[in-house]
């Protein structure tokens, strides 16, 4: 029946992320003992104070349609966000508040790329970017980097990757899935080379930055001549353990950011108007308030770092935010384990899931055919009985 389906949807590949997990549920509904790794979700419950202003606002009759760009109380309270955390300076008119960051990104794809405009991609990248870009007529531009380099890019690469054709540069940090992330040196010498390229715009997903263990998160935003050509991506899912409230924001140049309004008026209008009067609370509140949250985080990427480096033949870098690890699996490429042969990272996952009862993803998916990612967002105990199981499973 593929031929009666529009060519865009036939030629969209199904996300990744999202299939390990269907399957990991699937076996485990079939009675098999599924650590699942795959999904990036926090572990954590939605904060009470949060809780508290959903409670608020149902007992408030916040159940009618929302503006589409959102309700001018959030707006103004992500911009005091961003300039408070970020330095960056938008007004209330800059900012839309959409259905996910996954939306956000897809207005800014939408609103932005013609058919053949390229977009760089540092990868690894996440998983969705690709795709997006794809959809939207974009041509996607993959600019390789390696565990050697903590999977950064450097300028010399960026300016190689520049084209005639290039509209934009796409990318997040912290990253996922490596969990690096750009110091504001990094930065500062990207946007060097972007500064001979006016045309070019940049989108800058900063939706794990509260997840970062460096101790400083700069943003491409706040880096002089930049912010006029920067589209800001966040939103509360990561940090907030707030996945399910569905709601990401931009803060752009004013022209992008009415385009992206006209865009979601005529696809979804605006976000969940309960989840929006939250998130107010989220975004006002002190970041400290997460460092719980984050503590645990650091701890259990220290515990999964010092496991990995103990199985023969994985390299690791050090990721410094997130809750991810995107270890290197190259070395058993071309190797027979346990009488299946691997030829790539996706055999890996696979092998993985079937040997060892682990979900984790392909780094295919993320533009790196030689990693796996896997997400640590769960308790220390299922950690290491994960890590045990990889290690036994991959033990030649």
């Amino acid at each position: 029946m593929n031929h009666i389906l529009s060519d865009r949807i036939n030629n969209l590949a199904t996300s990744q992320t999202l299939a390990m997990a269907a399957l990991a549920r699937e076996l485990k509904a079939q009675g098999k003992d599924i650590i699942s790794l795959s999904l990036g979700e926090p572990d954590f419950n939605t904060p009470d104070f949060i809780k508290e202003a959903v409670k608020k606002a149902v007992d408030e009759n916040y159940s009618t349609y929302s503006p589409v760009e959102g309700y001018l109380e959030l707006r103004e309270a992500i911009c005091k966000k961003f300039k408070r955390d970020n330095n960056l300076d938008y007004k209330p008119t800059q900012i839309v508040v959409s259905t996910g960051a996954k939306q956000s990104l897809y207005n800014i794809a939408q609103v932005m790329l013609n058919d053949g405009d390229e977009v760089i991609l540092p990868a690894p990248y996440w998983v969705s970017y690709f795709e997006i870009v794809k959809l939207s007529g974009g041509v996607p531009v993959e600019v390789p980097t390696s565990v050697d380099t903590d999977f950064k890019i450097t300028p010399e690469q960026l300016e190689a990757a520049i084209t005639p054709k290039t509209k934009m540069m796409w990318f997040s940090s912290p990253c996922n899935p490596s969990g690096s992330v750009y110091s504001r040196e990094e930065l500062t010498a990207l946007a060097k080379v972007l500064e001979k390229h006016p045309n070019i715009y940049v989108v800058a997903d900063e939706i794990y930055e509260h997840i970062n263990f460096s101790g400083t998160f700069c943003s491409i935003g706040s880096i002089p001549g930049m912010l006029e050509r920067t589209i800001t991506v966040n939103g509360v899912a990561k940090a907030f353990a707030m996945t399910g409230y569905r709601i990401g924001y931009i803060g752009a140049p004013e022209f992008i950011a009415k385009a992206c309004t006209k865009i979601q008026g005529q696809v979804t209008s605006g976000a969940n108007s309960v989840a929006q009067r939250a998130t107010i609370t989220a975004v006002e509140a002190d970041p400290s308030v997460l460092n719980h949250m984050v503590q645990a985080f650091h701890t259990r990427r220290d515990l999964v770092v010092g496991l990995l480096k103990e199985i023969p033949g994985v390299k690791i870098n050090v990721p410094e935010g997130a809750f991810y690890v995107f270890p290197d699996v190259s070395s058993f490429f071309g190797k027979t384990l346990k009488g299946t042969e691997i030829k790539d990272a996706n055999d890996v996952s696979m092998y993985l899931l079937a040997e060892a009862n682990v979900a984790t993803v392909t780094g295919d998916a993320f533009g790196n055919p030689n990693c796996i990612r896997f997400s640590y967002a769960t308790s220390d105990d299922i950690l290491k009985e994960a890590l045990r199981r990889i290690k036994e499973a991959l033990a030649v």
